[in-house]
């Protein structure tokens, strides 16, 4: 078989919707290459949001929605950008996604909008965003570059639960506060709780986001060059 035709199969194949290369777009970021504990982006949304879980999950959707949709819109238009006005491209691109996410929670989730506060529209210039759309969309297709987005968004969103499940547990004795889906587990265990103040404060989130970098990179075997 020519060297041609063997080529041509190998990038019908990674054409492929879900091929694995497109897999690991989704599957890498929620651990070797994680947006957070890794690469050590997106930090301050991190810390501010997670007090309690129902308005990390609504951050994490909206950051998530917002980095696979400005991922796909860039690379549809890639060709077409200038490069020296690259980046006021994108974040115009991300800035109507943003307004998007902002204006639905005004609508449906005002009491959550209010909690957020700012930290959505600082979606805007969050490094996880602006960093996949320079460092991958701008150079490649737009189904990969979706699912990068997509991917990358999801290992924010995993940290931020993870964090936010912590903190509102032993900060408050609670799990998703304010939602039907609210229980307090100490109470029902009927163990005598109180609550951690240093979990309530960025310092807490702080300690927590140390703790799962160096637990991440023990399990992952990461080693500082010298």
């Amino acid at each position: 078989m020519s060297t041609d035709v063997l080529d041509l199969k190998e990038e019908k194949k990674s054409e492929a919707l879900f091929s694995k290369k497109n897999r690991q777009l989704l599957s890498n970021p929620l651990d070797s290459d994680n947006p957070v504990t890794v690469q050590i982006l997106g930090i301050c949304s991190a810390l501010a949001v997670t007090v309690q879980m129902k308005p990390a999950i609504y951050m994490a959707f909206g950051l998530t929605f917002v980095t696979a949709f400005s991922n796909l819109f860039i690379s549809m238009i890639r060709n077409s950008i200038p490069s020296r006005i690259r980046i006021i491209v994108q974040l115009a691109v991300v800035s109507l996604w943003v307004i998007l996410v902002d204006e639905l929670l005004r609508a449906y989730a005002f009491d959550v909008s209010k909690q957020l506060s700012v930290f959505v529209g600082l979606i805007i210039t969050n490094c996880i965003v602006m960093g996949r759309l320079e460092a991958y969309a701008m150079a490649n297709k737009p189904w990969p570059s979706f699912l990068d987005g997509v991917g990358n968004g999801l290992g924010y969103s995993a940290i931020l639960l993870i964090l936010a499940t912590v903190r509102e547990l032993f900060g408050q004795g609670s799990i998703m506060k304010g939602t039907p889906l609210e229980v307090h587990p100490f109470e029902a265990m009927n163990l005598p709780f109180t609550g951690n103040g240093v979990l309530m404060m960025p310092a807490g989130a702080c300690i927590l986001i140390g703790l799962l970098i160096w637990a991440q990179r023990a399990r992952n075997g990461y080693r500082e060059e010298a």
